[in-house]
């Protein structure tokens, strides 16, 4: 069914399950990440991903015969398409950037994403870039610049490969903004992992080498945490509203700087840490934020519709007004 036509669904009022499920889907990711660096850089960054995306089409096998009884629009193939370009690359440079810099900068690094996401709305999709909003991402680049600390220390290609693999994935989430309006999310994902899995095969197959199965079986535990990371991310939504969830995304860090400390033998870089969480406060700021906005909305339409229906037009007397700052 399209997601236009499908009611808004308000999460459930189990505040527990939704942050146990929130902080699986970080252990997930950080076992993810984990196993791509223990495998390490015996396969090109390019042909890892190719296979980590085709092996992981095995899970979304059951969809296709949904996408094809909704079969976009030739428009919307070309807008499926361009995301798939550029989420082929950002997964290159982060296959790249996890046999170069440690796991907690990654994971931290990756927090940057939805910062990009939220200047690109405002620069290209015409959305406002509200003051608290602005606030929080210069916030999270301060904590950029406390990570990367450029002048006082060299910047590896793994640091400068994460950077663009998180403009390029904020790149792809804008892209995919639009058609999550024609398209429920089980055909985004379906379409985003069929389109990926081809973009990435011209930049595998030029630097293919022989594959073991000892290989094969660790990407296909990357492809099985990945696909249970966003599950849980579903079930964490549909259990409890962001307020509640949003936080625990934190965990990640923690969990990323513990596993590197324990199996790779990293050191703890406070001034990572440091960064890492300023970002990360950010990030929840913004995604708070943007649920204050939403519920405001959603019911100012509420006490219109409630007015109209009254006869008079007006908005409703009990309609609170929306929250100053609130996300369009």
């Amino acid at each position: 069914m399209n997601a236009l036509n499908k009611p808004d669904r308000l999460p459930d009022n189990r505040p527990l399950a939704g942050v146990l499920w929130m902080a699986l889907a970080g252990m997930m990711f950080v076992a993810m990440t984990a196993t791509v660096k223990y495998m390490g850089s015996g396969l090109p960054p390019a042909q890892a991903a190719f296979l980590r995306y085709l092996l992981g089409l095995v899970f979304v096998l059951p969809f296709l015969p949904a996408l094809v009884r909704h079969w976009p629009s030739r428009s919307d193939w070309t807008l499926f398409s361009l995301r798939g370009l550029v989420h082929s690359i950002a997964v290159i440079l982060w296959f790249y950037a996890m046999t170069r810099i440690t796991l907690a900068e990654v994971t931290a690094m990756q927090y940057l994403t939805p910062i990009y996401v939220t200047l690109g709305a405002a620069l290209f999709l015409g959305e406002k870039l509200r003051a608290r909003r602005l606030v929080a991402v210069l916030f999270a680049l301060i904590g950029a610049l406390i990570m990367l600390r450029p002048g006082f220390r060299e910047l590896s290609p793994g640091h400068l490969a994460m950077l663009g693999m998180a403009v390029l994935m904020g790149v792809s989430y804008l892209l995919t903004k639009g058609l999550t309006r024609r398209h429920d999310a089980t055909t985004v994902v379906t379409v985003l992992s069929v389109t990926v899995t081809i973009g990435l095969a011209p930049f595998a197959l030029p630097v293919w080498v022989p594959v073991s199965m000892t290989e094969l079986a660790w990407l296909f535990l990357v492809a099985f945490f990945a696909t249970a990371g966003h599950y849980a991310i579903t079930r964490a939504l549909s259990a409890a509203p962001i307020s509640v969830t949003q936080p625990v995304v934190a965990l990640q860090l923690v969990w990323a700087v513990a596993l590197g400390a324990l199996l790779f033998g990293e050191g703890v870089d406070l001034f990572v840490v440091l960064g890492g969480s300023v970002i990360a406060a950010s990030v929840i700021f913004i995604a708070l934020r943007e649920q204050a906005g939403r519920r405001a909305a959603a019911r100012l339409a509420a006490g219109t519709e409630a007015g109209a229906t009254a006869g008079t037009g007006a908005v409703h007397p009990d309609a609170p007004p929306p929250r100053p700052g609130a996300a369009p």
